[in-house]
C-alpha cells in the first residue's frame, strides 16, 4: 500500500480544544465530592466482567470479582495513560512551529492524561480503604511504558487509538446503563468519558498523519512492532488474571479447591482480553482505520495474532450486548 499524507485540518483540532474547553473537570469539586466507594455495589458491569464464567460463585463472590476487575480496570487505564501522555507529547512537536491549534489540542489532551492518572490513583485509594488487604496491581507503568515507547510511533498511536476507542465503548454500552454500580465508581468513568472523546479524535489524526510518512517497508515493521506489544499486553492480562485470582481466593472468606481456583483464573484472564484486547479490535471503527492503512497480508498478520486470544472465551455478540 502507498502512503498517503494526510494534510492537517485545523477544523477537527479546533472542535477538540473547544469541546476541552467545555467538558473541564477537576476532581475534588466535580468527581470525588468527599465520598468513598460502597463495597456493597458492583463496580465493573457484569457484561465487561464477562460475569457470566463466573456463574460458579455466589452472588457476594460475583460481587466480589466485580470489585477486583474494577480496582484492575482502574489500574490499567492508569498505566496507559502514562505512555499516551508522552507520546502525545513526543508527536506535538511535529506542531511546535505550525499549527498551533493542533498544538493546543494536544497539549490540552496531555493535561488532561495527567489529571486522569491521578485521578485513578485517588480511586484505587478509596478502593483500597473499602475493600480487604491484599490486592496488588502487577505492572508497573514505568516499566511498560518504557517498553511500549520503544517502539514505532505508528504502533504506538494505534494501540493508543484502540484503547481511547474502547474506553468510550465501554462507558456509552455497559458502565453507563448499569444503574447497580457504584455511584462514585460509576462518575469517575463518566468524567474520564467526556475528555477522553476528543482524545480517541486526536489519536486518529495523528495516527494518519504518521501513517502518511510510510512507505510499505515501515508500515510492515510497524505492522510487526504492534503485534508485540499486543502480545505484551496480553503477558501482562496473564500476570494480573493469576494475581487476581490469588486475590480473589484468600478474600472471599471460604477456601477454593484448586479445580475452582483454576477456573477463577481462567474467568480473570478472559474476561481482560475482552476488556482490553478483543472488545477494541470488534468496533467497525477500529477495523475501518485499520483496514485503510494495511494491505491484505498487513491485515492478515495482525488477525492471526489475535486469532489465539478467542481459545476458550466466551464473548458479547458485540460490545452493546455487554
Amino acid at each position: 500500500m502507498q502512503s498517503t499524507v494526510h494534510a492537517i485540518d485545523p477544523a477537527r483540532y479546533a472542535r477538540c480544544v473547544e469541546t476541552s474547553k467545555r467538558v473541564r473537570w477537576e476532581t475534588d469539586r466535580d468527581v470525588i465530592r468527599g465520598r468513598g466507594v460502597d463495597a456493597g455495589k458492583k463496580f465493573l458491569p457484569d457484561g465487561l466482567a464477562l460475569i457470566a464464567a463466573f456463574d460458579f460463585l455466589d452472588r457476594d463472590e460475583q460481587r466480589f470479582v466485580s470489585q477486583i476487575q474494577g480496582r484492575t480496570y482502574a489500574g490499567m487505564l492508569g498505566l496507559v495513560e502514562r505512555f499516551v501522555g508522552a507520546k502525545i507529547l513526543e508527536v506535538s512537536r511535529e506542531h511546535w512551529l505550525g499549527d498551533q491549534t493542533a498544538l493546543e489540542a494536544l497539549v490540552r489532551f496531555t493535561d488532561e492524561e495527567l489529571k486522569h492518572q491521578e485521578l485513578f490513583r485517588r480511586l484505587d485509594r478509596l478502593m483500597t480503604a473499602a475493600m480487604p488487604a491484599g490486592y496488588r496491581f502487577v505492572p508497573e507503568p514505568n516499566v511498560v511504558g518504557g517498553v511500549v515507547l520503544g517502539r514505532s510511533t505508528w504502533s504506538v498511536l494505534a494501540l493508543t487509538c484502540l484503547i481511547e476507542l474502547f474506553t468510550q465503548a465501554h462507558y456509552r454500552h455497559s458502565i453507563d446503563p448499569d444503574a447497580g454500580l457504584d455511584p462514585l465508581w460509576k462518575d469517575v468513568f463518566l468524567f474520564h468519558w467526556k475528555e477522553e472523546a476528543q482524545h480517541a479524535i486526536l489519536d486518529e489524526l495523528e495516527w494518519r498523519r504518521e501513517d502518511g510518512r510510510l512507505d510499505g517497508a515501515a508500515r510492515d515493521a510497524a505492522v510487526g512492532d504492534l503485534i508485540v506489544l499486543i502480545g505484551a499486553i496480553d503477558g501482562i492480562l496473564h500476570a494480573q488474571a493469576h494475581a487476581d485470582a490469588v486475590y480473589f481466593a484468600g478474600a472471599c472468606g471460604r477456601i477454593l479447591g484448586r479445580h475452582e481456583q483454576s477456573r477463577v483464573e481462567t474467568a480473570f484472564l478472559h474476561a481482560y482480553r475482552w476488556q482490553y484486547i478483543l472488545s477494541g479490535v470488534q468496533l467497525p471503527h477500529f477495523g475501518a482505520i485499520l483496514s485503510s492503512m494495511l494491505d491484505g497480508p498487513q491485515y492478515g498478520r495482525v488477525a492471526a495474532a489475535l486469532a489465539p486470544l478467542y481459545d476458550g472465551t466466551v464473548l458479547p455478540r458485540n460490545l452493546a450486548a455487554a
